[in-house]
Formats: C-alpha cells, sequence, structure tokens
C-alpha cells in the first residue's frame, strides 16, 4: 500500500506542478507580454537560459531513452525545450498513469524509469555502452555552467538584486525549479541515506544543473564502461539482483 501510495502522490504533485507553471506562464504573459524582447536578455537571464537548459538536457536524454519511437522521442524533446516545465510534469504524470497495479504496488519508480520490455520480452542486442560519452557530455555541460556562472558573477555582480527580478525572470526561476524537483525526487530515490539525498537536493537548489552534471557522472562512474548506461537510473541494489534484467538499453 505505501508504494501505490507514493505512485499516487508523485501523480499528484507533478499534476499540481505543472498546473501552476501553466497558470505562472499565462499569468506572466497577461501582464507582461511576450518574452522574446531584448530587454529581457539580460546576463542574469541569459545564465538562468543556460542552468535550465541543461537540465532539459538531462531530462531529454531520459525521455529520448525511455520512448521506443524516435519520432515520438523528439516531438517530447521539442516540446521540453519550448515549455519546459509543464511538458516535464505531463510526461512524468503520463509514465505513472501508464503503471499497472503490480508496478504500482511493486516499485513504482522503477518502473517509470526504466523502459518497459519489449513486446518479445528479450533485450535487444547492445553493440556498445554509452557510459563514457556520456561522462564527458555531462563533464563538459558541467564546467560550461560553472564557467557561466563566474562569468557573469564577475561581469554583472551578485544576482541578489531586486532589479533583476523581472516577471520573465520570475517564471524561468519557478520553470527551472520545477524541473529541479523532478530531479530531486530522482536522487532521493537513488540515495540509500536520507542525510546523502537531503544534501545533494540542497546542492541541487543551490547550484543548479552544476549538481545535476557532477551528480550524473559520479553515478556513471559507480558503473562500469561495459554496462548499459540506462542502470545509472536505479538503485545499485536493483542492479546487484540484476531486477532489470529484460528491460531494453539506452536510446542512441
Amino acid at each position: 500500500m505505501a508504494k501505490i501510495s507514493s505512485a499516487i502522490g508523485l501523480r499528484t504533485l507533478f499534476t499540481v506542478l505543472g498546473a501552476l507553471m501553466v497558470a505562472t506562464l499565462l499569468y506572466t504573459l497577461f501582464t507582461d507580454g511576450f518574452p522574446f524582447r531584448k530587454d529581457l536578455l539580460t546576463p542574469w537571464m541569459a545564465a538562468t537560459l543556460i542552468d535550465f537548459y541543461i537540465n532539459v538536457v538531462v531530462l531529454g536524454i531520459w525521455v529520448a531513452y525511455k520512448e521506443s519511437n524516435w519520432i515520438i522521442s523528439i516531438l517530447w524533446i521539442i516540446l521540453l525545450v519550448c515549455l519546459g516545465s509543464i511538458t516535464t510534469c505531463a510526461y512524468i504524470v503520463l509514465q505513472f498513469l501508464k503503471l499497472s497495479s503490480q508496478e504500482s504496488s511493486q516499485d513504482p519508480m522503477y518502473y517509470v524509469l526504466l523502459r518497459h520490455p519489449n513486446k518479445s520480452g528479450t533485450e535487444p542486442k547492445r553493440k556498445h555502452s554509452f557510459v563514457v560519452t556520456l561522462r564527458i557530455l555531462f563533464g563538459i555541460l558541467g564546467v560550461v555552467m560553472l564557467g557561466t556562472l563566474v562569468y557573469t558573477l564577475v561581469t554583472d555582480g551578485s544576482p541578489f538584486r531586486t532589479e533583476l527580478l523581472t516577471p520573465w525572470l520570475a517564471a524561468t526561476l519557478v520553470d527551472f525549479y520545477i524541473n529541479v524537483v523532478a530531479l530531486a525526487v530522482w536522487v532521493a530515490y537513488k540515495e540509500s541515506s536520507w542525510i546523502c539525498a537531503v544534501l545533494w537536493i540542497i546542492l541541487l537548489i543551490s547550484f543548479g544543473s552544476i549538481t545535476t552534471c557532477v551528480y550524473i557522472v559520479w553515478q556513471l562512474f559507480q558503473i562500469s564502461c561495459q554496462d548499459p548506461a540506462y542502470l545509472v537510473l536505479v538503485h545499485q541494489g536493483d542492479r546487484a539482483e540484476n531486477k532489470y534484467k529484460g528491460l531494453s538499453v539506452e536510446a542512441t
């Protein structure tokens, strides 16, 4: 019952967060007009957008892995880029709605995170792993965000100034932190110690996609280069039990 309750709770959480972001977007559009204006692209807005889209890359890779049809993957990723956390919430809620009663009672997060088995029930042949590629990718993205943060601090000063908090920056921050909630739920699921989970989540809130990249690279180093990269999504105990056997491999 606890597992089912957690599935319902997470589904409700992301439904509410998605509705909140829709309301925030509509309110900002009506009160401040369209965001495609030069005056809005301040240095800190640009840095926030880079931070935001690095997290979108993380979510986009997960979506690409989850979807077996590349056309559907591309459509979801386009929606992620255009609508941000609204799409994140809609996609997560949809994944929870797809769970069977058995999956919800066993381990809903496990089945939401990993791709469902093929209809044949067998695991496709894997030519190579993407572990090293992903380590390099997220290492680079983390360095890019760190460089962006340092450069913006040096050239534009502190971000904690009231004049910077325009309606569209506020909306972007809401969008950003809803995606952070999604990543924080994954971190909380991954970590066996609640102290470690809380520390990582505080770092996520404080440093955004820098923490995201560091955490993912760290997790990728917990598996071997020959392992399928999707194993990074689940508990270490689940890997040891080979619980994931029969699930399809990571997206190319």
